[in-house]
C-alpha cells in the first residue's frame, strides 16, 4: 500500500499530524494508499519554501520559463499511460477518459508555453509632452489551488500552468480522494529541470484548506469544488486580502428542440450525460425538449441506449463508464434518486442494483433516466454528480430558455437544432457562462477562458486563456520622463493633457 506525503522544496516530506485518509480504488472497493493529512504549520512551511524561492524564479525571463514548460510537457506525454493508470486506479474513471483528463490539462501547459507573448504589457510613446506610458505583468509570489477529485490531473494543470509561467512558486492542495496524479506532476516538474520550491503539494483537509486561506503570504487561491464550498473560500480569502477565483456547481441543460437530428442528438447526450459517470462539472444532467412529441421522439430512441450503457472496470477499454469515486458519493446519488421517485418524477431507467460480477466490493451503478421532471423538484435544482440524466418538458422555445436562465447555477448549457436563427438567439440571451450549439459539453479549448456564471462561480476572472495570465499576474503602470523634459519648474496643479 502507498503512503502518500507531501512534495514541499522538490523533495518528498513526510506528514508529521498523525493523521491520513484513505485513498481507495473504486472498481474494487479496495483501500490503496493512505495519505498524510497536513497541519496548518506543515502548510506554512511549504509557504516559507516557496516565498524563499520565487524571486529567483520570477527573474528567470518569460522564454526560458517556457522551456521548462516544454520539458514538463515531453515529459508527461512520455510518461502518459502510467499517469492515465494512476489516475483511473485512484478516482474511477476508464482509461481512455483518464487519457482525456491528462490530454486537456496538457493542453493549457501548451498554451502557457506562450508566456512571453501572454506577459506583454502596453507602451504608448509621447503620450504627453515628452512622457511615455508602459504597462507589465508582474508575478503575484506565492499561489496555491485546491483541486477536485473529478479531475486529478486537468484541474491542476489548469492552475499551475500559467501561474508558474507568469513566475509565481505554486502551491497545490489536491482532494484527498486521489492525490497520486499531482504528486506525479511534481516529481515531473522537477524533472522538467523547475526549481525546488517553485511546485509543491501538500495534502490535506478543511485544515490545510484554512491555512491557505488564512495564510499573508499566499497572495492567491484558484479553487474547484461544490458551490457552498466555493462561496466560502471566496469568502475566507478575499477578507484576507487574497485575490481568488471559485468555481462550483453546475445543472447544465440541453435544449432539444424539434428539428434536431434525434440520432446526432442522443448520441450527444448519452456521452454528456453518463461519460466519467455523470462526475463532470460540465456533464449534461437535464434534456429539455421542445414542443409536442419532442420528449416521445427523443425517449424512443434514448431509453435502449442507456438501458444498454455498458459499465465496468476502470481498466476497461470498452466500458461507458466505470465506478463513482467512493462508497459514500454512491449513496449519496443513489439517494437523489430515492428523491425523485418520492418527488413524482418517472424513473423510466432505474440502475440503482446494478452489480459487476467480480466487482462486488466496487462502487458501481448503472445509469438511470428520469421523465417528466419539473422545476419545483430537488432533482431539478440540485447537483446529483451521478449517472443520472433528468427529461424536463417545455411547450415551447421560450419557456426551455426561461426555466434554464431562472436556475441558480449558469455554468455550461447547449442547444441542437439545425435553425441558425434559434441557435444564435439562445447563445445571445442564455444566462450560462459557456455554450454548446450542437456540441453536449461545451469546454472551451485552452486558449479561450472556462467560466460560469450566476452561483457556478464566485470572482472575476475565468481559469486559462487570457485571464489565466491575467488572474496570476498584477499590472504596474509606469509613467516616464527623463530630466530634459522638465523645463519650466514645477507644477502644482494635476497633470493634464493640452
Amino acid at each position: 500500500m502507498r503512503a502518500y506525503g507531501h512534495f514541499v522544496g522538490g523533495k518528498p516530506v513526510a506528514g508529521t499530524s498523525g493523521r491520513t485518509a484513505p485513498v481507495y480504488q473504486p472498481m474494487t472497493g479496495e483501500v490503496i494508499a493512505e495519505v498524510a493529512l497536513a497541519t496548518a504549520a506543515e502548510l506554512r512551511a511549504a509557504v516559507e519554501v516557496a516565498k524563499a524561492a520565487q524571486p529567483e524564479w520570477a527573474a528567470v525571463n518569460p522564454q526560458r520559463r517556457a522551456r521548462v514548460l516544454m520539458k514538463f510537457l515531453e515529459l508527461c506525454n512520455a510518461r502518459a499511460d502510467e499517469i492515465a493508470d494512476r489516475l483511473a486506479r485512484e478516482h474511477g474513471k476508464t482509461l481512455p477518459d483518464a487519457r482525456g483528463d491528462l490530454q486537456r490539462g496538457l493542453e493549457v501547459i501548451e498554451m502557457a508555453i506562450g508566456a512571453p507573448h501572454l506577459l506583454k504589457g502596453e507602451f504608448t510613446t509621447d503620450a504627453g509632452p515628452g512622457i511615455d506610458l508602459h504597462s507589465m505583468r508582474q508575478p503575484l509570489g506565492v499561489v496555491a489551488g485546491i483541486s477536485p477529485f473529478n479531475f486529478p490531473a486537468m484541474i491542476p494543470l489548469w492552475m499551475c500552468g500559467p501561474a508558474i509561467a507568469s513566475g509565481n512558486a505554486f502551491i497545490m492542495k489536491p482532494s484527498e480522494r486521489d492525490p497520486g496524479v499531482p504528486l506525479m506532476f511534481a516529481e515531473i516538474w522537477m524533472e522538467a529541470g523547475l526549481p525546488a520550491g517553485i511546485f509543491n503539494v501538500v495534502n490535506g483537509d478543511k485544515e490545510a484548506v484554512d491555512a491557505v486561506l488564512d495564510d499573508p503570504d499566499v497572495k492567491a487561491v484558484s479553487f474547484v469544488g461544490s458551490t457552498p464550498i466555493a462561496q466560502y473560500v471566496y469568502a475566507r480569502a478575499t477578507a484576507t486580502g487574497k485575490r481568488a477565483q471559485c468555481f462550483g456547481g453546475a445543472k447544465n441543460h440541453m435544449v432539444v428542440m424539434p428539428d434536431a437530428d434525434m440520432d446526432k442528438t442522443v448520441d450527444a447526450l448519452i456521452g454528456a450525460g453518463y461519460g466519467s459517470a455523470g462526475e463532470r462539472c460540465m456533464a449534461i444532467s437535464v434534456a429539455v425538449p421542445v414542443g409536442a412529441g419532442t420528449a416521445e421522439r427523443l425517449l424512443e430512441k434514448l431509453i435502449p441506449r442507456v438501458e444498454t450503457l455498458k459499465v465496468g472496470p476502470s481498466t476497461d477499454p470498452s466500458a461507458d463508464f466505470g465506478p463513482l469515486v467512493t462508497a459514500a458519493h454512491l449513496a449519496k446519488v443513489k439517494s437523489y434518486v430515492d428523491l425523485g421517485v418520492s418527488e413524482g418524477a418517472k424513473l423510466l431507467v432505474d440502475g440503482r442494483n446494478f452489480t459487476l460480477q467480480g466487482y462486488e466490493g466496487g462502487f458501481y451503478m448503472g445509469g438511470c433516466l428520469f421523465d417528466e421532471v419539473t422545476t419545483d423538484m430537488r432533482i431539478w435544482k440540485e447537483e446529483i454528480f451521478g449517472p443520472v440524466l433528468s427529461i424536463a418538458r417545455a411547450a415551447d422555445y421560450e419557456t426551455a430558455l426561461s426555466m434554464i436562465n431562472a436556475h441558480e447555477y449558469g455554468n455550461g448549457t447547449a442547444i441542437f437544432t439545425q435553425d441558425g436563427d434559434a441557435a444564435r438567439d439562445f447563445a445571445a440571451r442564455v444566462e450560462v457562462g459557456m455554450v454548446g450549439v450542437n456540441v453536449p459539453i461545451p469546454v472551451p479549448l485552452s486558449y479561450y477562458t472556462f467560466g460560469g456564471w450566476k452561483r457556478s462561480s464566485f470572482g472575476d476572472l475565468n481559469q486559462h486563456g487570457a485571464d489565466g495570465f491575467r488572474f496570476w499576474t498584477k499590472t504596474k503602470t509606469v509613467t516616464s520622463r527623463w530630466p530634459s523634459g522638465i523645463r519650466s519648474g514645477a507644477e502644482f496643479s494635476i497633470p493634464t493633457m493640452k
